[in-house]
């Protein structure tokens, strides 16, 4: 079957990962993208500010430089249209006079000129205006011949002068027309007015000077008079006089109540009212003829109001660009403050939320790194919990706190789970170690019922020996069941009540393992642990000689040695086992230093032994690492604090009988430790001389043969409460027989002693199985360890 994935079969559609952007960036862009879009809005409303400002300057500068020399101009054309039409007509004014209105015409248009030429106005509109004037002034001089000569008609000259003037008119239109300011707009156009109205008075003053001595005026002339006044008294009294400012407004009232202005209303009534139309001419009144008069004093006065107005209008666009430059510079300047204020409140804000977030973070790492481990450790070893160390509801409002508070929930839900998953696990612990606890009761009582039947068939080898056995098997069933208690939190019962010296220690040891006899001990200095520890440096010791002996070859020599250190007490377990990697290693002393849940007890159900060393090398403050041998194997080496050991008193002297020449000798078999019923006394063995450790049991044999010595038989413990028994005898194979029987004896005994010289070829066989078979059992364990 093609696994899933593999290639010729359609592959998985694989979404990229989206790109996550970190908070402060989107609280920077949040502050940055309005920051930005305000300082666009101030930089584009400033800049058309200052272009207006710029606009009413370049207006102003116009208004100087062109427009008051125009308006000079003005009334120059204005004036000399009136002396040609009266040459024209034939009135009594002379040549000189006509001569300096002239005069006075090319003098303001030499200046225009020079103006106008020298930079125009900046605006399309105005210099096309200035253009079509600079034109008519060149085509003055024609029409001056003209009227000089007489040719044509004296309308077509007036027409030119009218068409020249409008220009002017239009050019003050179209000079403040395209500002954006509403104020200015109505101000030039009330100047525009006034240049208006004064033409209708400067058109009047021509049509009569036009009637000539006569008075007579054609009827289109008369009926350009009648519109000319209809049209400069609505211009004065609807668009100027209401929408002048208080100084001109004062300036007009003067004027309008001036007796010459007066004058010349009364005039403008009588032709108006008592003219004679003949059909084809119209004849003026008489009162005509103080028009002349009249016009001298008002005309003065209206070119005041009209220079004034002009001037005025000048000024108050002058002083509106400085109040745009004025309300650009305040606000650059309240823009770039409150720019700067956003800026400080959102970075205050920015810090304020990372503040926040970070002291969230960091107590979110600090109770899932260090509180919630600690309350879980806590609650498997059923201590108490502080619950003010646990991160608590508040019941805060903005989003930073609901955060907190629903990790706080989160919180206490896994704790609340942990709680009940100890509390199980506390259960489940006093559940097993019940069981276990009256499971060892039995086997405690099988254990006397074989020391009872070692004690009664002791005659019997055979037998012996098959009870001995059957004895070894029940202590190592009773050391699985303390590996029960001891994993699910109970403690051994130590019965041992003085301390025992170091030699006892490791013989005690080696007896609760099934193959004792491939151990060898060395107690290399005379010390002894406290009592109340006894039990579990046995328990620990037996645990890692029981390993050594499974994980290596069965004719292997398994050796313990302890000795003083400066620590405390070093004791080593040295194999011959297979070699192990770096690796195995790390993750075995990890398996040392910790306690694993039921779930990897579980999984390594065949492999609890370091689990158990572990265990009890916490319980004792000792220290238990395992690291590669010399020779290739495993070496173990505990090490137990100094606190636990005491100096041994005094030694006693041990059941071991003298060695025979020519004899080989080989580890005593160490007795059980556990307590058995009381029994009857026993005779006291023959102590023989004390002799130092390690203390060895010697075989006799007959020709250099040799076999090992069977177990002893237990120990009995001391009671407390009662009267204690005396040890029983350690037996030893043959003494017990008549000389004359023992030789035989030995010589049947040599297929057990191990030496190959006179071994047969079934029992080399026999001896390669058993080395084939323990060596399939390690590379089975080694393997099961891997999976």
């Amino acid at each position: 079957m093609e696994p899933e994935g593999a290639p010729g079969g359609p592959s998985p559609s694989r979404r990229r990962p989206r790109r996550t952007v970190r908070l402060r960036t989107l609280l920077v862009l949040l502050a940055v993208v309005p920051t930005l879009a305000m300082a666009v809005q101030v930089t584009v409303t400033a800049q058309r500010l200052l272009e207006r400002s710029e606009h009413l300057r370049a207006d102003v500068s116009a208004g100087e430089r062109i427009g008051l020399p125009l308006y000079e101009l003005l009334r120059g054309m204005q004036a000399e249209r009136v002396a040609t039409a009266a040459r024209w007509s034939g009135l009594s004014e002379s040549a000189q006079d006509l001569t300096e209105r002239r005069a006075a015409t090319d003098k303001a248009a030499a200046e225009f000129r020079r103006v106008a030429g020298a930079q125009g106005t900046g605006n399309e509109p105005t210099d096309r205006r200035v253009q079509e004037i600079l034109k008519g002034l060149e085509e003055l001089g024609a029409h001056r011949e003209r009227a000089d000569a007489r040719i044509g008609t004296p309308d077509s000259t007036v027409a030119f002068y009218n068409a020249v003037v409008s220009q002017m008119i239009r050019f003050y239109q179209d000079a403040f027309n395209h500002t954006e300011d509403g104020e200015l707009t109505h101000d030039s156009q009330v100047v525009v007015t006034l240049f208006s109205a004064s033409e209708m008075l400067a058109q009047e003053d021509t049509i009569i000077a036009l009637a000539g001595p006569r008075r007579e005026l054609s009827t289109a002339r008369f009926a350009e008079f009648v519109n000319a006044v209809g049209a400069h008294r609505h211009l004065y009294d609807r668009w100027i006089a209401p929408y002048l400012p208080d100084e001109d407004r004062d300036r007009y009232a003067a004027l309008s109540g001036s007796p010459a202005w007066q004058s010349k209303i009364r005039i403008e009534d009588h032709v108006l009212s008592d003219h004679s139309d003949s059909g084809y001419q119209v004849r003026l009144p008489a009162h005509v003829k103080g028009w002349r008069i009249a016009h001298t004093t008002w005309s003065a006065e209206v070119d005041a109001l009209n220079t004034a107005r002009t001037r005025g209008l000048l000024a108050s666009a002058d002083l509106k660009a400085a109040e745009l430059e004025s309300d650009v510079a305040w606000l650059v300047a309240g823009s770039g403050g409150a720019l700067l204020l956003v800026a400080g409140l959102v970075t205050a804000t920015t810090r304020s939320v990372l503040r926040r977030l970070r002291v969230l973070h960091d107590r979110t790492v600090t109770v899932a790194e260090e509180t919630l481990p600690d309350v879980v450790d806590r609650l498997r070893q059923g201590r108490p919990v502080d619950v003010d160390a646990l991160p608590a509801v508040r019941g805060e409002q903005d989003e930073v706190g609901r955060i907190s508070d629903a990790f706080a929930r989160v919180v206490a839900v896994s704790v609340d789970g942990h709680r009940q998953l100890a509390a199980e696990r506390h259960g489940f612990g006093m559940f097993a170690a019940g069981i276990a606890s009256r499971t060892g009761n039995l086997v405690s009582r099988q254990l006397s019922l074989t020391e009872d039947l070692q004690d009664t068939f002791g005659t019997d080898e055979a037998l012996l020996a098959q009870l001995m056995r059957a004895d070894q098997l029940t202590v190592g069933m009773r050391r699985q069941i303390e590996n029960l208690l001891i994993l699910s939190g109970g403690e051994i019962q130590d019965p041992h009540t003085e301390p025992m010296r170091v030699a006892d220690l490791l013989r005690e040891a080696a007896a609760e393992v099934e193959d004792f006899r491939r151990i060898d001990r060395q107690a290399l200095d005379e010390v002894s642990v406290e009592a109340r520890v006894v039990s579990q440096i046995s328990h620990l010791l037996a645990e890692l000689l029981d390993n050594a002996t499974r994980f290596s070859p069965p004719r292997s020599r398994v050796v313990i040695r302890a000795e003083r250190v400066a620590d405390g007490l070093s004791v080593e377990v040295e194999d011959r086992g297979p070699r192990v990697g770096p690796e195995r290693y790390a993750e075995m002393n990890a398996r040392l230093h910790s306690a694993p849940p039921y779930a990897v007890l579980a999984e390594n159900a065949h492999r609890l032994g370091l689990f158990v060393v572990g265990h009890l090398a916490d319980q004792l403050g000792a220290t238990v690492t395992l690291r590669r041998s010399v020779y290739g194997g495993t070496s173990a080496v505990v090490i137990v604090p100094e606190r636990l050991l005491v100096e041994t008193e005094g030694e006693a002297v041990r059941d071991v009988p003298a060695a025979p020449p020519g004899a080989r000798v080989t580890p005593l078999a160490p007795p059980a430790s556990k307590p058995v019923p009381e029994k009857a006394p026993v005779p006291e063995p023959v102590r023989p001389p004390e002799s130092p450790e390690p203390v060895l049991h010697v075989v006799p044999g007959s020709g250099g043969s040799e076999r090992p010595a069977l177990p002893p038989v237990r120990q009995a413990a001391r009671d407390t409460d009662g009267p204690t028994r005396p040890p029983l005898p350690e037996r030893v194979p043959q003494t017990h027989m008549a000389e004359q029987l023992r030789s035989e004896t030995d010589a049947a005994d040599t297929a057990d002693s191990g030496a190959c010289d006179g071994a047969t070829p079934e029992d080399v066989a026999d001896a390669w199985a058993d080395y084939e078979d323990g060596t399939r059992k390690v590379e089975e364990e080694l393997r099961q360890d891997q999976r």
